[in-house]
């Protein structure tokens, strides 16, 4: 019986964010846990910092003192995780872990979807969500790394550009 694996957040000391995913990664390697624990991420951002008048990009932790790790939770993940030094706790009621919801993970960008679309720049489309459901329109630009797509429409007798995300569209069927 497979289950399947999902996200986590634990919660470590401060600055050892990285030394515990590292850690985490090792065990992982050293007892053959590829099947158990799928990966460990620190959240990170690139931002700009200006400091004595000089400006330099710097990466952040989007999340201090949390990690993220993508396992199936039984008793030998839950053992190796909690075990890791640096480590506090799962965060959950108790310190009970409670898996990251779809929503959560999606929202925190943790994965990144891919989506096969079956249009391109020219193309006739169906906008199938948001306020412009049901509006057609003409596909202006589409950028897959930032999922989306620019879709031209007639409004108010007016040529309107509006952005979407790639599945918000379907291409017309002639």
């Amino acid at each position: 019986m497979s289950e399947e694996a999902k996200w986590y957040v634990i919660h470590t000391y401060s600055g050892y964010e990285n030394k515990v995913a590292d850690n985490i990664e090792k065990v992982v390697e050293n007892r053959k846990l590829q099947h158990l624990i799928h990966e460990v991420m620190v959240p990170t951002e690139i931002v700009t910092e200006v400091k004595d008048n000089k400006t330099r990009e710097v990466e952040r932790k989007i999340y201090p003192c949390y990690v993220l790790v993508k396992m199936v939770m039984n008793e030998v993940s839950w053992y190796v995780v909690r075990n890791t030094r640096g480590v506090t706790s799962f965060v959950g009621p108790g310190s009970k872990p409670v898996p990251l919801t779809d929503k959560e993970v999606e929202m925190m960008g943790v994965e990144k979807k891919s989506f096969v679309v079956d249009y391109q720049v020219g193309d006739h489309v169906t906008i199938t969500d948001g306020p412009f459901a049901d509006f057609v329109g003409t596909i202006e630009a589409i950028n897959a790394e930032e999922n989306s797509v620019r879709v031209v429409i007639s409004m108010f007798g007016r040529e309107t550009p509006i952005d979407l995300e790639l599945n918000q569209v379907e291409s017309l069927v002639d």
